[in-house]
């Protein structure tokens, strides 16, 4: 019995300082990525906001004074900058995942470092653009008098739960782009239609007249997960059916993602 209880408290510190190694290895990785993306950039970070900011812009003024709009909330530049941050780092990191092994594959195959964290690291560079984006949104909700709500706590669930959808999502794409090229074209196309298709520039409480699509939005995961983002700001936004829904939707993709990696890891590193 005490063998067998020695065996157990050595195993755990060893556990703790493999998790150790790749949070720290992690970090290096994602400070790099940072790093290169913009050390040949004059405006640096400011990239990483004006993209949103544009696009926010646009959509304010065809939405806002071109046409008339019955969908959103006032303000509507915070109702769009609510979704449209987040997006901008799930359409980031999952686009950049499809070329994970593929960019850099002679220092894939030449370490030891667990492969995922190759994908990993970019869900990290892009959830820190996220986070330093975010002055930004609180700028406009400032001006534009947006009142912040007690559901602003809930904010880092949706961090997490949007943590783990775009791990799955990126575990997915990254090893079957290598065996199928044609794949991180399709990605892209994908892409470009789930933007229309996820409550961005529209709320999901739009569809409420519209069962079909309704039901179909429920099990996007993009969809509870940006009502969460807006409930801080927008109450009425929140739908916990919505929210729990995408948690287990991202909680599935997530486990897809980790045995779709598992299973092709080899062959990955025998193709690339």
């Amino acid at each position: 019995m005490g063998s067998v209880t020695s065996t157990f408290t050595a195993v755990r510190p060893a556990q703790r300082t493999k998790f150790a190694r790749y949070r720290h290895s992690l970090w290096l990785l994602t400070k790099r990525d940072l790093r290169v993306r913009y050390s040949t950039s004059a405006l640096g970070y400011l990239w990483s906001i004006l993209d949103p900011l544009v696009m926010s812009g646009i959509y304010w003024l065809v939405f806002t004074q071109i046409f008339h709009r019955d969908v959103g909330e006032e303000p509507y530049i915070v109702f769009l900058l609510a979704a449209l941050l987040p997006w901008m780092w799930f359409n980031g990191a999952v686009s950049d995942s499809t070329r994970a092994f593929l960019r850099e594959s002679k220092l894939i195959r030449s370490t030891m470092i667990p492969r995922s964290i190759w994908v990993n690291r970019i869900v990290a560079s892009k959830g820190i653009e996220f986070l330093l984006s975010l002055p930004v949104l609180a700028f406009f909700a400032i001006v534009g008098g947006a009142k912040v709500n007690i559901d602003i706590l809930l904010f880092p669930l949706a961090i997490v739960i949007q943590v783990i959808l775009t791990m799955g999502v990126g575990l997915i794409v990254a090893p079957l782009v290598v065996f199928f090229r044609d794949l991180e074209r399709a990605i892209k196309l994908f892409l470009r239609f789930l933007f229309y298709a996820s409550p961005i520039i529209y709320s999901a409480r739009d569809l409420e007249h519209i069962h079909i699509l309704k039901d179909l939005a429920a099990f996007n995961p993009l969809t509870g997960l940006f009502s969460l983002y807006r409930a801080a700001f927008f109450a009425k936004e929140l739908d916990w059916y919505l929210v729990l829904t995408s948690a287990l939707v991202s909680l599935v993709l997530l486990a897809i993602g980790i045995l779709v990696f598992r299973r092709s890891e080899r062959a990955v590193l025998k193709e690339i």
